[in-house]
């Protein structure tokens, strides 16, 4: 873990006892990771696919790329496998087992070996009678399930809705699977996708079981999509925000950066975006053949640094028209992130403001802008100073502010009395 990350860890620390979720001490930061499902979907045929099949070498292989390629490095930790990973049927003691063909070696073994590389396993399920590809599902297995998955080590457990009764059973069986988790002596993040079944989903009550809630359909490889989705968190974003934070994150579904669809100024969207909504940020891509472009996007460790802040508050839109939006972020130590996106796709908007406009709090001597795609220092900027930005078509412009410490607060101790030397 890097030197950044055990900071930011340890200050979440700190203010985990006034914002826990399920009192498991997990997910202080929004979880960071790979998962299987945009990219390799429910790819069962090996004889036909053998490299881009789900099987185990398929999950040992991305492990070793996020630990070869740096992903590690800069905070991502969890290689979740996602639906269709096991067999058909349960065992004849009702246990679910992974698909003998495709995961050959066992559920223990591949967790063994992720942990050797340093990184999480995750695992995923359905509170229903089936997955959503009709395998087992979890329900009335609940007890049974748990213990299968703290026995195989397992970090991480995505529950699903596909093919629930009716929805009141539902939300018993999340509190339950809850409830066994933290009951079962490994720390297991539960993310959920709860809200699906419910007409009028409780918020707060799921974050009272769940790590991470998603709150939308599934995003797919698309623009399109990417923008519904930011559009749902925008037009829900105060609801959003009042029930996020350490230890429980929304959920705007995995990065789609590096697939297919995504354009670099695309790309750079959804990462701002979803840095400063402060989601869990899951990768679905083959880092075989990840671009250098997108792996340059994933690994913006100034923009993670926003995501991963550790007041976890998720950021709002406060401006949207046709041509610019922006979303801003209050970090900690009195800092503030801001996302200039640009939904137009005809020329290059800019768009002049100030830090008072962006509704940072007055500070004396200014902020210190910085532009995180670019690397690049803006200046020292004070409330009615001047800020122009320069978006490119369905691009964004992802700005930090620190603010400027005067002598005194750079050095709280320092004192210009001076003594004799004897």
């Amino acid at each position: 873990m890097s030197f950044s990350r055990v900071f930011l860890v340890t200050c979440a620390l700190a203010l985990f006892s006034k914002a826990a979720a399920l009192n498991n001490g997990l997910a202080l930061l929004p979880p960071m990771g790979w998962q299987a499902w945009i990219r390799f979907r429910c790819n069962t045929d090996c004889d036909l696919d053998p490299k881009n099949c789900l099987r185990e070498d398929l999950i040992r292989t991305m492990a070793d790329l996020v630990v070869e390629k740096g992903f590690k490095d800069v905070g991502y930790e969890y290689i979740n496998i996602d639906d269709c990973w096991m067999a058909m049927e349960r065992d004849s003691s009702g246990n679910l087992v992974p698909d003998p063909k495709r995961f050959p070696s066992g559920m223990k073994s591949l967790a063994d070996y992720v942990h050797g590389k340093g990184l999480k396993l995750g695992i995923y399920e359905s509170m229903g009678y089936y997955t959503c590809q009709h395998f087992p599902g979890t329900f009335g297995y609940i007890e049974k399930d748990v213990q299968t998955f703290v026995d195989w080590g397992i970090d991480y457990v995505k529950m699903d809705t596909c093919h629930t009764p009716k929805a009141e059973l539902v939300s018993e069986g999340f509190e339950n699977f809850s409830i066994a988790l933290n009951n079962s002596g490994r720390p297991v993040v539960f993310s959920c996708e709860w809200p699906h079944v419910l007409s009028k989903p409780d918020y707060p009550l799921m974050f009272k079981y769940c790590n991470t809630i998603r709150n939308t359909r599934d995003v797919q490889d698309s623009w399109d999509s990417v923008l519904v989705i930011i559009e749902f968190f925008a037009k829900n974003q105060i609801l959003f925000k009042n029930v996020s934070g350490p230890g429980k994150y929304n959920d705007p579904d995995q990065l789609i950066i590096g697939d297919h669809s995504l354009s670099y100024e695309q790309s750079k969207t959804q990462m701002a975006l979803w840095s400063i909504m402060a989601a869990q940020m899951l990768m679905s891509n083959d880092l075989r053949t990840l671009a250098p472009w997108a792996e340059e996007i994933l690994k913006n460790t100034e923009v993670i640094r926003v995501n991963q802040d550790p007041l976890g508050i998720m950021g709002q839109r406060i401006l949207n028209n046709t041509k610019m939006q922006i979303w801003t972020k209050p970090l900690s130590n009195g800092s503030y992130a801001a996302v200039f996106f640009s939904p137009s796709v005809s020329t290059p908007v800019s768009h002049t403001t100030t830090p008072a406009k962006l509704g940072f709090e007055s500070v004396s001597a200014g902020y210190k802008m910085r532009d995180l795609f670019e690397h690049k220092d803006l200046g020292i900027f004070k409330d009615d100073d001047e800020l122009k930005v320069t978006a490119n078509p369905v691009g964004s412009v992802m700005i930090r502010a620190d603010p400027v410490m005067s002598k005194k607060q750079q050095n709280p101790f320092k004192t210009d009395i001076q003594t004799d030397v004897i």
